[in-house]
């Protein structure tokens, strides 16, 4: 295996996407690109992308480059454009590559890893980054961390040694925890709490800083994840909640949740699979259930 990470390819230049390579091209101009297909790829070509203020023009590979595979492909696409990520990243999978996901949800790394195998495959959440789009701009203040490394980390493999050395290097902000899949379904628990109920309320941050009202929605929804992760052997509890509120006061005010922005079919990722985990262990989930409802009633309306 590689020790030293010379490639990266990021799939995905949304408000994750666009900060991480903006940080990696600001370590090393050679050593990322993106890749995007159909009017994507002209876009990112013929615009670049703006993040803080600073214009990059990343290069942009298509699905159908033949270049030498990445040494590092990270995943910043919403839940509806995996299948089409997955597709798209052929080309860049080699012998040698790794694959992290950066994207919400509980599942992407199983869906990653039945086609390119889970030997390639780190998991990762990224918590606390504020970033937001508009149109080919991205602004953050705050980049939150990556949590990332194998399902369990009792000791450091040669590929997150790799990682690490790589985010040190570009100032990426991150931590390997003893336990991802613990982890991951924290970040579920808080995606299904707060960007929900920011969808439903149309409320920024600060709604959920200084709002009673909306952080028992909020919380309400995230129980319903406590009881089922207790099902599946993972053991959530409120520490995990109270852990969260910490991050939550420490966000930008008037920053918004991905749902809150744009809405389209996170619904299914979160309620959806709340629900559907809810009837596979016989859990009643009244909260995602009538969350679902309303933001399904939402996208009706776009």
């Amino acid at each position: 295996m590689k020790k030293f990470i010379e490639t990266i390819a990021v799939v995905g230049a949304g408000a994750m996407g666009a900060a991480y390579a903006g940080l990696l091209y600001d370590m090393d101009k050679n050593c990322i690109s993106f890749v995007a297909g159909g009017n994507r790829f002209e876009r990112l070509r013929r615009d670049g992308l703006i993040v803080n203020g600073k214009h990059y023009i990343i290069p942009v590979l298509t699905p159908d480059d033949s270049s030498a595979p990445s040494d590092l492909i990270i995943v910043a696409v919403k839940y509806q454009h995996l299948d089409n990520a997955i597709r798209d990243m052929k080309n860049r999978v080699g012998g040698e590559t790794t694959i992290m996901s950066v994207m919400n949800g509980i599942e992407s790394e199983e869906r990653i890893g039945a086609v390119y195998g889970m030997d390639k495959v780190l998991y990762a959440v990224s918590l606390g980054i504020d970033a937001l789009r508009e149109g080919n701009r991205v602004n953050y203040k705050s980049q939150g961390k990556i949590f990332f490394g194998e399902a369990r980390n009792p000791f450091l493999t040669d590929r997150v040694k790799c990682v690490q050395a790589l985010f040190d290097r570009a100032g990426i902000i991150y931590e390997t925890p003893p336990d991802m899949i613990h982890i991951l379904w924290r970040k579920f628990m808080i995606n299904v709490g707060i960007n929900q109920a920011s969808a439903v309320l149309r409320a920024p941050f600060h709604v959920f800083q200084t709002s009673p009202e909306a952080r028992s929605l909020m919380q309400s929804a995230m129980q319903e994840v406590i009881t089922l992760s207790e099902k599946a052997g993972v053991n959530l509890s409120g520490e995990d909640i109270e852990s969260f509120d910490k991050i939550l006061m420490s966000i930008n005010p008037h920053g918004k949740t991905s749902m809150l922005q744009d809405v389209e079919t996170e619904v299914e990722m979160f309620a959806g699979k709340v629900i559907e985990l809810g009837r596979q262990f016989g859990v009643p989930t009244p909260v995602n259930q009538m969350l679902f409802d309303s933001i399904k009633k939402i996208e009706a309306k776009k």
